[in-house]
């Protein structure tokens, strides 16, 4: 993906340039940057990313 570099007079003019910009990709254009976004965020945490798993309890409503 190449990147670019924009300069705006507020930050107005860049949100909009933002929505603009991906309001013009693709749908898999989107989840391709997606993608990488979170491979990117798994790597940031190394081997320990790696190991770390999510766990859930599960609880019956108690009935009152």
């Amino acid at each position: 993906m190449d990147r670019l570099i924009g300069v705006f007079d507020n930050a107005d003019e860049a949100d909009q340039a933002d929505r603009d910009f991906y309001a013009s990709l693709s749908p898999q254009e989107r989840v391709d940057i997606l993608l990488e976004l979170v491979a990117r965020y798994r790597e940031s945490f190394g081997e320990a990313g790696e190991r770390f798993k999510r766990v859930y309890r599960v609880i019956e409503p108690s009935q009152s």
